[in-house]
């Protein structure tokens, strides 16, 4: 395979990763979102869910993770295979995708209820919301990565390497 393809073929493994993750970052914080709130209704979660995909997407194909990523393994001096180093990747990542995401959903849910006729404190929803949705979206980003990394290079024909074999 020549270099050309090789570059397409990276790109591509990057929109698959981009697409599984923005899909299930989506999927798991608006559904605890919505579930958190104490008042779930199926409506509300399929918009959420929408709108939140959306600005994964949206995301995740406009900010290159793997470039952020090798430029903080260069910064720091990090072996890219340590899982020390997934560890501080991931909270990257959850820094990157989830106030987006957050903020879009507390907001979508406040004028919901409010339309409604709820009275609620926006920015105690916002501070608690960003909090559980860090926590959420760093344990979602550090467990599906590696497995959605493995399953592109899968799906686009492409052979990892383990570390015995580097």
């Amino acid at each position: 395979m020549n270099e050309i393809e090789q570059v397409k073929k990276m790109k591509k493994i990057g929109r698959l990763i981009s697409v599984f993750m923005g899909v299930t970052l989506s999927l798991f914080l608006s559904l605890f979102g919505n579930l958190f709130s104490g008042h779930f209704a199926w409506q509300n979660w399929l918009i959420s869910f929408g709108i939140t995909l959306i600005i994964s997407l949206v995301i995740g194909f406009s900010v290159p993770m793997k470039k952020v990523n090798d430029s903080e393994c260069r910064r720091h001096n990090l072996n890219p295979n340590a899982f020390s180093t997934h560890l501080l990747l991931s909270l990257i990542s959850d820094a990157i995708f989830t106030p987006a995401i957050t903020i879009v959903m507390v907001l979508f849910a406040y004028f919901m209820a409010t339309k409604s006729g709820a009275q609620l404190n926006l920015l105690k929803m916002m501070i608690t919301s960003i909090l559980e949705s860090y926590a959420i979206g760093y344990i979602l980003i550090l467990i599906f990565t590696p497995l959605y990394t493995k399953l592109a290079f899968k799906i686009c024909g492409v052979e990892l390497k383990t570390n015995s074999e580097r």
